[in-house]
């Protein structure tokens, strides 16, 4: 039973360091997209996201961002984050995308570092507001 407990030991530890960020008090599992392949990818051809999860692409600086839905199978909140974390612009219920051309959605003329995307809908629920602020946990090093 030890040698159980032993084997599971890293996993909780693991678990207990997952990467995730917080809005409004509500948590949300993430997985980071930091390097342009992970952010090229980024939810491509999943069919489910958990309602606790959600990709961030965290990029080395601010601009302003636009993002599509091709080959994104599930409808996202698509949210834009300032590099102090604020929500400078918000897609909502931005569709998925089979095949050209598919639809972009810009963050303005806005500057954002920070993009999260969790399931259409989250941010309605959440009453988010412009000026709402992200916070990042458990963030792999280049997260700043």
């Amino acid at each position: 039973m030890l040698a159980a407990a032993l084997c599971f030991a890293p996993f909780a530890a693991i678990a207990a360091d997952a990467p995730s960020v917080s809005l409004h008090g509500t948590k949300y599992s993430v997985e980071f997209a930091t390097d342009d392949a992970q952010r090229e990818h980024g939810l491509m051809d999943r069919t489910h996201m958990d309602a606790d999860h959600g990709m961030l692409f965290v990029f080395p600086g601010d601009a302003p961002r636009a993002f599509w839905m091709k080959n994104t199978l599930i409808p996202l909140d698509i949210l834009y984050f300032d590099s102090a974390r604020k929500l400078v612009a918000m897609q909502l219920n931005a569709l998925p995308c089979k095949a050209d051309p598919c639809a972009i959605y810009p963050s303005g003329d806005n500057a954002a570092r920070y993009v999260l995307e969790l399931n259409a809908g989250t941010a309605g629920k959440l009453g988010l507001k412009l000026g709402d602020v992200l916070t990042i946990d458990g963030a792999p090093g280049t997260v700043r």
